[in-house]
């Protein structure tokens, strides 16, 4: 199993959110090749903006296994600065996403984060099913620009 087969498993988990009016991003965990955690974006239906597909994985992974030592984070779209910030308190050694976000992507594409600017940094691999990624958060946001 390789980075695109579990970034198409995160794409199923952000197709949930979208079918929930969420902003469609999904992420996932992976340790030994097994799925540890998954999670799509849960903002607009708990009221909350830190509810972040990352940000949710995180803490279920963390709450089963404690170290995120070995671990992979899977997500559709390139990390913010919050989920950046929590990867690198959990020391998660590793981070694969999809679609670039140049607006809010902390992760390489308005900044990188990630690596060497604190005690850790996350091995980052970007751009893995880009297309898929991007075309599902354009089709939504398209669609709320259209209401």
């Amino acid at each position: 199993m390789d980075d695109r087969y579990w970034m198409h498993i995160a794409l199923d988990e952000a197709k949930l959110a979208l079918k929930e009016n969420e902003v469609p991003v999904g992420a996932l965990i992976i340790k030994d090749g097994q799925i540890v955690a998954r999670a799509h974006n849960a903002c607009e239906a708990k009221h909350d903006p830190t509810l972040h597909a990352e940000m949710i994985a995180l803490r279920s992974a963390h709450e089963t296994l404690g170290s995120l030592d070995g671990c992979t984070l899977y997500v559709t779209l390139e990390p913010c600065a919050m989920c950046t910030g929590a990867m690198l308190h959990l020391r998660l050694p590793r981070l694969v996403y999809g679609a670039f976000d140049p607006d809010c992507g902390c992760c390489g594409s308005r900044i990188d984060l990630s690596d060497h600017w604190f005690d850790h940094s996350v091995e980052t691999i970007g751009g893995v099913c880009e297309r898929e990624c991007a075309a599902l958060l354009k089709d939504f946001f398209r669609s709320v620009r259209n209401k």
